[in-house]
């Protein structure tokens, strides 16, 4: 299995566990979509009013925080290349966290770091069994069961 395969693949969990995965997938998705669809929203106005977290300029900045923020969220919810999206997210929230925010207190910085931890947690889980990761990489899946029985 190539490292691209293992990268995506979702590993068997109990079905409670599967079933907290995709309530933590999708409510931390839903709740982040009002935030990119706000920004979204700005993508129009000129001048751009917006921090230029990569020196690349502000309308740029504000186009990628709007990929992570509401079309990774999109995804997210779907479960379709979880672990690949939840990057953007995370380097998104963790921009906000400690550049953006750096210099305030933490109750500034606790929004961010909010929606990081579930990023973070979901990363290393996975998107579990309710999402089109399961469902794309089902070889994959079985393979890994089969494995894993030989194991124990």
């Amino acid at each position: 299995m190539s490292k691209v395969s293992r990268f995506f693949l979702v590993t068997p969990h109990s079905p409670t566990v599967d079933l907290g995965l995709f309530i933590l997938r999708a409510g931390i998705s839903l709740l982040m979509l009002p935030h990119g669809w706000s920004k979204l929203q700005r993508l129009n106005d000129k001048p751009v009013d917006f921090y230029n977290f990569l020196g690349m300029g502000s309308d740029m900045s504000l186009l990628l925080i709007v990929i992570a923020e509401f079309f990774c969220s999109l995804a997210l919810i779907l479960g379709i290349g979880t672990r690949a999206i939840l990057i953007p997210l995370m380097i998104g929230m963790a921009v906000v966290a400690f550049m953006v925010h750096g210099a305030d207190s933490f109750s500034e910085k606790e929004h961010a770091l909010l929606y990081l931890v579930p990023y973070v947690v979901l990363f290393i889980t996975g998107p579990g069994k309710y999402s089109m990761d399961y469902f794309f990489m089902g070889k994959q899946m079985k393979y890994a069961e089969e494995k894993a029985r030989r194991y124990f």
